[in-house]
């Protein structure tokens, strides 16, 4: 008879106690080290600032990593996807806001019945809307599921207000007004605030760049409260920013909680970013180990392509630890790259050297994979701590 096959999490589970060089390639690794010690500035800046932080958990889709940033003092859990909500909470996080639009029947029934359950646990779920049809839709799916329930369960409603991003949004100022006003007709639903994210200008490279677009967007804000509390509805949390542009929203005294989720794992590309002196400094904590399988006179090759991490933002980086061991990573399709030497290095890996490669955008590249391995104690010397499951991989609808 043949021995059970272990399944990848069993194999895994293995490796916890073993040094890093064991691991095998390519895998999805995070250096715990760096990445506790962001977590600890991003909870000091935020209490230096008086505002409350909401993290992304579609950045790192783990049930385990939101409790980790729930218990350095994160709020709760901000997701984009209803499936992501779903499994926050079969995981034990019942603060979830859902900052994105649903519109789908079924897909509001699942967000009504989630809104039941979290409250049931004495939690809260929150929800972005940008039009009439969908806060009707809400109030619809509320609504029966209340009947269903036999409770009533409320749900937070923000207005998403276009700030720049150009994608989901209403205009500011009077479409915010209307929209806050249809919200308060519904007994479901509950007018919690706005919602104002300018994602372009995470990702605009200089400090100062930054620091304007995010002063357009304090006037926009600013100007589309007054008119909504003039009617009569306090405007009780202004939500958005990011990593790149959080030290702007912290010190402006109008939004009340940030939504920044990248600095846990601080991917090349935000990296690429000028760094505001006002930023905590955030290390890389997110890489994929890779090992050179061929070499040639000139360039070699690692067995890390597009399948394990996301290029939408740029090819990844590969980790230096010395100015001699500096190399470009070229673009070698869906399982290889292609590495050659750069700045002051002049020599090409040899087959067999382990490579630690820093994503371009952390958030697609963790989706590639199951797991994540924890390692304490360095990327050179350290050991395997733990396996932290990808809770919401593929989670779309």
């Amino acid at each position: 008879m043949k021995p059970p096959t272990k399944t990848p999490s069993e194999s895994l589970a293995q490796l916890v106690g073993q040094s890093v060089n064991d691991i095998d390639t390519p895998a999805l690794v995070v250096d715990l080290d760096a990445m506790k010690r962001n977590l600890s500035r991003m909870a000091e800046f935020a209490r230096k600032h008086d505002v409350r932080w909401r993290p992304h958990a579609k950045m790192h889709k783990s049930v385990a990593l939101a409790k980790l940033q729930m218990q350095a003092g994160a709020v709760g859990v901000c997701v984009q996807k209803t499936a992501e909500a779903e499994a926050m909470a079969a995981g034990g996080i019942y603060n979830i806001y859902i900052s994105n639009e649903v519109i789908a029947p079924q897909k509001l029934a699942r967000v009504a019945a989630l809104a039941h359950r979290v409250s049931a646990e004495n939690g809260r779920l929150a929800i972005a809307v940008d039009s009439t049809e969908g806060v009707i839709r809400l109030a619809q799916a509320m609504n029966q599921a209340r009947s269903h329930h036999g409770a009533a369960a409320v749900i937070d409603v923000f207005v998403e207000i276009d700030v720049g991003q150009h994608r989901c949004g209403v205009p500011p100022g009077e479409a915010a007004v209307a929209l806050a006003q249809e919200i308060r007709k519904h007994p479901a639903l509950r007018f919690g605030g706005l919602q104002a994210y300018h994602g372009k200008a995470q990702h605009m490279r200089g400090a100062k760049e930054r620091r304007d677009a995010i002063a357009i967007v304090m006037d926009e804000v600013v100007y589309t409260r007054k008119l909504i509390e003039a009617e009569g509805m306090p405007v009780d949390l202004v939500t958005g920013a990011g990593t790149g542009t959080m030290v702007c929203e912290a010190a402006s005294g109008v939004f009340g909680e940030l939504q920044a989720g990248s600095f846990m794992f601080m991917d090349a590309d935000y990296a690429a970013n000028e760094r505001d002196p006002a930023q905590p400094h955030f290390e890389h904590a997110l890489f994929v180990k890779s090992q050179v399988i061929s070499s040639r006179a000139d360039y070699a090759v690692c067995d890390a392509g597009h399948k394990s991490h996301a290029i939408d933002s740029g090819l990844p980086k590969v980790l230096a630890f010395d100015p001699e061991s500096e190399l470009d990573y070229l673009n070698g399709g869906d399982e290889h790259g292609i590495l050659q030497p750069a700045g002051a290095s002049r020599r090409v890996p040899a087959i067999g050297r382990m490579l630690w490669l820093i994503p371009g955008h952390c958030d697609p590249t963790v989706n590639l994979h199951d797991f994540m391995i924890g390692v304490a104690g360095g990327l050179r010397k350290g050991t395997v701590e733990t396996i932290i499951r990808v809770d919401a991989r593929g989670a779309l609808t």
